[in-house]
């Protein structure tokens, strides 16, 4: 690894039971299921359960709940695998949900909100059923991420999903709070200041030009606003 490579994703050391994974998942309750709020930034069927949430609601699917009661939701009362997967992560815990995208479903490009190691929150997918036609997007990389591993993604950077196969791709998402825990498991797979990103930091124009690609097949508002931020430091590059 590149020793000022800034970390924007990572695949940690752990390999949970996939078939233990689903089973559990197969055992939810299907009325457990909403859609997602965020409903202009995707297409298709976009559905999530909290697992742990404010209060133990199960119908509270939102990120980042600091200062609140998380507890376990109803949702996961018969999953004793899910909550020991959760519990292998020695943090103070602000979420923890099940995301499903449907087959030709798409999430556009956006930034999520304070969500990197850099804010002292970070967040983590665990694949629980995937397919081959998935492609998970981040800061221009597409991540390969396969049932029963753990990544570490840094959603403050632009990134989208779409699931083209022929199955529900469903993630296991959890938000938590960074610790004395998680600084000795991040920084002993990469060097410290590699996960705190530069400000100033420039992206080069091949990576400039996928961002804008992805952002092209938005209709956000917000799309449109960062494409031309985008184009404005890729003319900049070029002409120096």
């Amino acid at each position: 690894m590149e020793e000022n490579k800034k970390i924007k994703y990572l695949k940690l050391p752990f390999q949970f039971n996939e078939v233990m994974l689903l089973k559990e998942l197969n055992s939810i309750i299907e009325s457990y299921w909403i859609p997602h709020f965020n409903k202009d930034g995707y297409s298709g069927n976009w559905n999530s359960i909290a697992l742990f949430a404010n209060n133990g609601n199960a119908k509270n699917i939102f990120a980042l709940n600091e200062g609140k009661s998380i507890i376990e939701t109803t949702a996961i009362e018969n999953c004793p695998y899910l909550k020991e997967v959760i519990r292998q992560f020695q943090c103070n815990l602000l979420s923890a949900r099940l995301l499903k995208l449907g087959v030709g479903s798409h999430i556009k490009p956006h930034r999520d909100y304070k969500l990197g190691y850099e804010d002292n929150n970070f967040r983590l997918h665990i694949p629980i059923t995937t397919n081959p036609k998935v492609s998970f997007i981040l800061d221009g990389d597409l991540l390969k991420m396969l049932p029963g591993e753990c990544w570490y993604t840094n959603v403050n950077y632009i990134h989208s999903v779409s699931n083209k196969g022929k199955s529900d791709r469903v993630h296991l998402v959890i938000d938590c709070e960074r610790n004395s825990w998680s600084d000795n498991l991040f920084f002993s797979l990469a060097p410290e200041q590699n996960f705190f990103p530069d400000k100033t930091e420039k992206y080069s124009p091949e990576t400039l030009k996928r961002m804008i690609d992805e952002l092209n097949r938005s209709d956000l508002p917000v799309a449109k606003k960062l494409i031309v931020k985008l184009q404005t430091e890729l003319e900049l590059l070029n002409n120096n």
